[in-house]
């Protein structure tokens, strides 16, 4: 039987995008069944402890960005340390990419959402400018007058809300976040035991 993954993550976290294009590949190698949910960032940091990175430690700011280098590195990713767009208001992507899931499917959202993560981190755009998105959206391949009326729309705020709570009920903390028939894997380099446990079946 297909595994069936939750895929909670922020739009804007540069360890969602390291993990972005390796996780679609793993779930598609064993054919499972994957939903992504974008997540709220302050709403899981207020109902879970976190801090946004400027509220951070200085030693805590000082070793993500070491940690960035080294996973640039290891992976061979383009990232940008300290893209001209972040901290960046990442709700409008988030819809955008709820709506992409709603309207089009799973397969299609997570090309998306991972579309805006590399314009954040590799491109230097701006992902709270609905006119870059709009641009990332066309290279994607879908349309943007659906996705933006649909993102504007009630149902789709509710839903991201929604989701959001779902996620910390879920025990989300963070981002990016794989919940695996019902076990829970924090961060890209937690995707070796994801691909164990989806080998094991």
């Amino acid at each position: 039987m297909a595994a069936e993954i939750d895929y909670y993550t922020f739009i804007s976290s540069p360890w969602a995008y390291f993990g972005s294009k390796r996780f679609a590949a793993m779930a598609a190698k064993y054919g499972a069944r994957v939903k992504i949910t974008p997540m709220a960032p302050l709403m899981i940091f207020e109902a879970t402890g976190g801090l946004p990175l400027a509220k951070r430690s200085q030693q805590r700011q000082d070793y993500r960005f070491a940690e960035l280098e080294r996973w640039r590195s290891h992976l061979g990713v383009k990232l940008n340390l300290r893209p001209a767009g972040f901290p960046v208001n990442e709700t409008l992507a988030g819809k955008l990419v709820v709506a992409a899931r709603d309207l089009v499917g799973n397969d299609a959202a997570i090309q998306l959402a991972h579309a805006m993560m590399q314009g954040l981190w590799a491109e230097e755009r701006n992902i709270a400018d609905p006119e870059n998105l709009e641009e990332i959206i066309n290279e994607a391949g879908l349309d943007p007058a659906k996705l933006f009326a649909a993102a504007d729309g009630d149902a789709v705020q509710t839903e991201y809300e929604r989701g959001t709570r779902q996620a910390i009920e879920a025990g989300a903390f963070g981002a990016p976040f794989y919940i695996v028939d019902g076990e829970p894997f924090w961060g890209q380099d937690r995707l070796e035991f994801v691909e164990r446990k989806l080998a094991r079946g």
